[in-house]
């Protein structure tokens, strides 16, 4: 167990414990929390918690948690969540493959995500990473500031203009659909992706824009789903990856699939580091100085794969894709919310496309977004 002095208590008098693994931004989730009768334990500690650590701070007693993706809930974990007269945990992030589901809905215990308020904020990460790598920002910067520049030259720092180009994007969900706007609409780019299901809706919004541009005599933008990836890798001159990750996707981008892409191309990860085999990616970079990368995750996060750091031709940020004020305060209301939801007897929001209500003074009587609220039978609520 951390000393007493890494763990801050808010409402020590109240009927239920809840603990947060992390210091959360803003006041509001905690208000919620505090509002629901909670008394909340909250770790200052920036280190990463061992699951002895998680389980230690559960103690005796304890209604809930909201843990972190950098942390592995799983049996163990729920197992003494239930023990101590806990029945909810809530992972401050979208995704949950950091978390055993299925145990948690063995012990009985819901588990909330917070949906609906990454897509633009990780969506424009993608982007600042996508002109950070084609337009050599980071290396450009790096020359400067070391006292290197001693004028203009035509060939310094030459980049890749995207500017009409192909844009592919694996996995179109709501990060991916945004992103792929934002480079078809700002950029003119075609657009060719992958995923399991078609996504009508950016096709639409893509075949709208081909036709405004068209009426303006402009050449028009296309975009076609291809049915595997290879062919995205194939044709793109930047892909972008946005699915989730799960057995089927770990190292989807791998040394065979690396050789698929144009020499030159730009290849985008603000979803989850596992994604790639960041060893090939290592080798791949090193023998191919004209293709570039911009990643927000790595694969053993926070740790880097040996020669990342050495390579000129990677721009990389520690894991910044949610990071917008408005974004982490929103992820912690929600996160609250799913906790005090469950605690108070509510049932659970149907409506997962649209949690604004959440955000709003007089939110709904529900938790916002509980994943296996339907395993366990949990009532669907919708205004």
């Amino acid at each position: 167990m951390l000393k007493d002095e890494n763990w801050k208590v808010y409402n020590p008098n109240g009927d239920r414990r809840v603990i947060a693994t992390k210091e959360l931004p803003g006041e509001r989730w905690l208000e919620i929390l505090v509002r629901a009768g909670c008394r909340v334990d909250v770790c200052s500690s920036k280190n990463i918690l061992s699951a002895g650590d998680i389980i230690a701070a559960i103690g005796d007693t304890c209604s809930g948690a909201i843990g972190q993706l950098t942390e592995l809930w799983g049996d163990e974990h729920f197992s003494a969540l239930r023990n101590a007269g806990g029945n909810v945990y809530s992972n401050y992030a979208v995704g949950y493959n950091n978390v055993d589901v299925n145990a948690a809905t063995r012990h009985g215990i819901s588990v909330g995500n917070t949906p609906g308020v990454l897509t633009d904020t990780t969506a424009e990460m993608a982007v600042a990473l996508t002109f950070s790598a084609a337009r050599r920002v980071v290396e450009a910067d790096r020359f400067t500031r070391e006292g290197k520049y001693e004028g203009w030259l035509p060939t310094l720092f030459l980049g890749e203009l995207l500017h009409q180009k192909t844009v592919g994007v694996i996995g179109a969900g709501r990060i991916g659909a945004a992103y792929a706007r934002i480079m078809v609409e700002g950029h003119k780019m075609n657009l060719v992706y992958y995923d399991l299901y078609q996504n009508r809706a950016l096709e639409d919004y893509v075949a709208a824009y081909a036709d405004f541009l068209k009426s303006r005599g402009e050449k028009p933008v296309s975009c076609r789903r291809v049915e595997n990836m290879e062919d995205v890798l194939r044709t793109a001159d930047l892909v972008s990856l946005h699915p989730l990750l799960d057995e089927t996707t770990h190292h989807l981008i791998n040394r065979e699939r690396l050789n698929l892409m144009k020499k030159n191309a730009i290849l985008i990860n603000a979803s989850r580091g596992p994604l790639i085999d960041e060893a090939a990616l290592v080798d791949h970079c090193r023998n191919n100085p004209d293709f570039h990368v911009g990643l927000d995750v790595f694969e053993d996060e926070p740790a880097l794969k040996p020669g990342l750091v050495e390579l000129d031709n990677v721009v990389i940020v520690p894991h910044l894709g949610s990071a917008t004020i408005w974004t982490r305060q929103s992820m912690a209301t929600l996160a609250a919310g799913n906790i005090a939801g469950i605690l108070m007897g509510y049932p659970a929001w149907k409506k997962k496309d649209d949690i604004s209500p959440f955000l709003e003074e007089n939110p709904p009587k529900a938790a916002p977004s509980i994943v296996n609220a339907e395993e366990l039978g949990i009532p669907g609520y919708a205004e």
